[in-house]
This record gives structure tokens, sequence and C-alpha cells, in this order.
């Protein structure tokens, strides 16, 4: 892809000199927490203090840190490496340029488009749909309208699943960013709300699958509209990608064998379709998955 002399975009939050966001307390913190909470056991309100702080805890907050300053994230002075800030430049220009597609298409439409942050983190983050580690892989959080990404994850989708290049990882960005788009048009609450009706994990599987499809789809509507920075072979490692990370091959790989009511994300030839299907079009239309 040529993007060495494209806009970069202004909306990275780049949390990488603040290391892992600790989802756990410290030493420091452990050694208070046993008296803590032995002194709310002995009466009603500790006991109630207790269980907000249980309920807190699986919300995303770590009562902890307020016992041990050592549990909020903490700096670690690091300087990324060159090929790292490689990266994270690559980062922004890719998100420019969804940035550039996704406005002019809404406003073909008649709406505005909200520009969403993309926060690049290290080892683990917490995000406003909760604290999440880096094997988590890249996400997009609806309630604050952000997508996280471990530059890590690109050295996984080459070595891991032997699917290189460039145009790999803007892949992936752009499916992320189609999850925004999901959320800006009202598709992902009305999949939430789908899914909440749905009997058996399998039929909620199953309508996770077409917004999973979709979001591949508007990725390559993305493609569709930059076909003029791709390179030769660029079309070609988002579809390795997109296969790659099929959740028949992902299933093959970790167990031998595929179970299809367990996916979540679709499978190879799904998702090498659905993305195929945005490039070819380039019309939101296109992506109807009849979610």
């Amino acid at each position: 892809m040529k993007w060495s002399d494209l806009r970069r975009s202004s909306n990275i939050e780049d949390l990488r000199s603040r290391g892992a966001a600790r989802g756990v307390g410290g030493r420091g913190s452990m050694r208070l927490l046993i008296p803590a909470v032995r002194f709310l056991i002995g009466s009603k309100i500790g006991r109630i203090v207790l269980l907000v702080g249980v309920v807190a805890y699986f919300l995303g907050f770590n009562p902890l840190a307020l016992l041990d300053s050592s549990t909020q994230q903490q700096s670690v002075p690091r300087a990324p490496s060159a090929q790292e800030e490689k990266s994270a430049q690559f980062v922004s220009a890719v998100l420019a340029q969804t940035e550039d597609v996704w406005q002019a298409l809404f406003a073909k439409e008649g709406a505005d488009y909200r520009e969403p942050k993309l926060v690049l983190f290290r080892q683990s983050v917490q995000s406003g749909c909760g604290f999440a580690s880096a094997q988590t892989g890249p996400f997009y959080c609806p309630t604050d309208q952000k997508v996280y990404l471990d530059l890590n994850f690109f050295d996984e989708l080459e070595k891991r699943h032997d699917a290189p290049g460039d145009f790999a990882q803007a892949y992936v960005i752009a499916h992320e960013i189609g999850h925004h788009v999901q959320n800006l048009v009202g598709t992902l609450n009305k999949s939430h709300q789908a899914k909440q009706m749905a009997r058996g994990e399998s039929k909620a599987n199953a309508i996770q699958v077409k917004v999973e499809l979709q979001a591949d789809c508007y990725a390559g509507i993305w493609a569709h509209h930059v076909h003029d920075l791709l390179d030769v072979g660029d079309i070609e490692e988002a579809m390795n990608a997109a296969s790659a990370i099929g959740d028949d091959t992902l299933q093959k790989q970790a167990q031998g064998f595929v179970v299809p009511d367990a996916f979540t994300h679709g499978s190879s030839k799904q998702r090498m379709q659905w993305f195929q299907q945005g490039y070819k079009s380039g019309e939101l239309r296109a992506c109807q998955t009849e979610i």
C-alpha cells in the first residue's frame, strides 16, 4: 500500500508508554487486602461495601486501586523500536483514509460520520467495555467508540496466522472501523437485541457471525475506495488474512476439528466472500447480511 506520503489521523490515542494496565493489585495492595476484608466483614455497612467492590471488579474497575497506588497504570520508560514506530505511523495513515472514505459515503447518504478514536496500547488496557489483554486481539468498543490495538498483533498475524503484508494489517483496521460504522447506523444495537431474544447460544452466535461478515464487507468497501493506493498483491494479502482468521481455520488449528455452531466470525470462505463483495461494489447496499 502506498501510504508513506498520506496524511496522518489526529484520532490516535497512544497509551504505549503507560505499559500494561493492571487488572489486579500488586503486592502492597494484597498486604492491605486481608485486614481490610476482616474489618469490613465485621459490620453490615462493611459487608455492603465488599459487595459493591465485587460488583465493581466484574464491571472492569479494580477496587484495590483505592488501597495501593501501585495498581494504577504505570509509566514504562521504553522507547518504541523503529519498526514499531513505523507500524504506528502506518496505522495512523490507514485510519485517516478510513475517515476520508466514510465521511464521503455518509455525506452521500445525507448523514454525518463521527470519527472514532484508535487506541494503541501494550499488553493490556482499560477500555469503555472493560479490561482487556492483548490476547483479545484488536477490538471495537461501542461504549466509548474507540478501536483498541496492540501493535504486536501484526507480528502474530504474520507469524502465527501466516498472513504477512501491510494490507493484511490494513484489512484488520478497516474491519474494526466497520464495527464503528455499524454502531453509528444502529446495527450493533439491533444485533444486541436480537441476540438477547435468540433461543440458544448457537442462534446468538449466528447473529454475531452476520455482524462480523458485514464488518468484513465494509472493509472491502473501504478497499474499493482506496484502490489507487494499492500495490500489486494487496487485495490478495487482505483475502489471505480474512481466510487465516476464519473460525473453521482457527478451530482446526486449536482443536483439530470444526464446530460450526460455535462460529462467531464466520468461516474462512465466508470472510473472503464478504470482503470481496464489498470490494467489488463499493456500496453500502452490497453488505446486507440480514442482521
